[in-house]
């Protein structure tokens, strides 16, 4: 198990004490507020969004159901920027998985905000594992990652994969699984995980690696394949797919999340209500089922709690991302 999936697995206990949060009396409630996220909609990012959204109305937090507004492009930059520049009073909130805040430091010289700095951890919302998949390019002789790297290796003109965006975790895994293994695998960057899965069912892309949550229902439906999910154990949507571990590939194992965010400076009394409305949201059994649907783990924590893995994420990626040389000029 993971230390970040240790964290995860211990902040129940630490939800336990989020009754005795303050919630400070000058926060008043808004009539809405708005959640943006930096994917299409339909994605893992959206649904996370728009279910926890759904249910955060009637608290100390807002009166009535979020609004969710896609911002996409730049691989969740652009909805990273908006939430930045928008007014610290807590009625604007960022959805984004971990990349945003945790890699992309270390691969943006330019980067056009501070993740430490410009923006206040929230909650965590959801844990997801990513998945290589492979579609009809790929012969259906090929069922394990091993097969798949020996397939690219005699198919070198067709060994692209493609991710949600560059710099993304999906997008490293595979990198990283490539260069371990001395096979050239080329990258195709998306604006999102289904406009990838939509080649690859095609036939014009011969894998993906996105979170395992939107290769689900086309893995199900016998439309692509996924080979390997990245957890440090199966997951309970995939159970007949081999972890990468499993598989021989452990230094492959990751758990990403997706995580709530406010403008930095936004008061305590306002992150503490909306930190108790979300994690009232994620404890809602409509709303754990219907991420479930979606390959997501339901999962809240303490904004401490959030602040404390941003940063082990940070430091855990830096050296891998050296490694693998990629930078925003690549």
């Amino acid at each position: 198990m993971t230390p970040t999936r240790r964290q995860f697995v211990q902040a129940s206990a630490s939800l336990a004490a989020l009754g005795a949060f303050p919630l400070g009396a000058s926060a008043q409630a808004f009539e809405s507020v708005k959640v943006i996220n930096g994917f299409p909609a339909g994605g893992t990012a959206d649904a996370t969004s728009r279910r926890v959204a759904e249910r955060i109305g009637g608290t100390a937090y807002t009166k009535n159901a979020g609004v969710v507004e896609n911002r996409t492009g730049a691989g969740g930059r652009i909805a990273c920027e908006v939430v930045k520049a928008a007014p610290p009073d807590g009625a604007t909130l960022l959805l984004t998985p971990f990349s945003c805040t945790a890699i992309y430091p270390h691969i943006y010289t330019k980067l056009s905000y501070d993740p430490f700095k410009d923006l206040a951890p929230v909650s965590i919302a959801a844990v997801m594992t990513h998945a290589l998949s492979v579609g009809p390019m790929v012969p259906a002789s090929v069922k394990t990652v091993k097969d798949f790297l020996a397939w690219a290796k005699a198919n070198p003109d067709k060994a692209t994969y493609g991710s949600p965006a560059a710099g993304s975790t999906p997008h490293f895994l595979v990198a990283l699984l490539s260069i371990g293994n001395n096979v050239d695998m080329k990258h195709a960057p998306y604006r999102g995980s289904l406009p990838a899965i939509g080649d690859l069912i095609g036939g014009t892309l011969a894998a993906c690696s996105t979170p395992t949550g939107d290769a689900l229902a086309n893995h199900r439906a016998g439309k692509i394949r996924i080979l390997a999910t990245s957890g440090a154990k199966r997951t309970p949507f995939t159970p007949e797919v081999a972890t990468y571990a499993e598989q021989g590939f452990a230094d492959l194992t990751t758990e990403e999340w997706f995580g709530f965010y406010a403008p930095a400076k936004t008061p305590a009394s306002v992150i503490a209500n909306a930190n108790a409305a979300i994690n009232q949201a994620l404890r809602d059994k409509v709303v754990v089922d219907s991420l479930a649907l979606m390959g997501l783990m339901a999962q809240g924590s303490t904004p401490a709690e959030m602040d404390r893995s941003q940063k082990d994420e940070f430091a855990r990626w830096g050296p891998l991302v050296k490694k693998i040389g990629f930078t925003a000029e690549s």
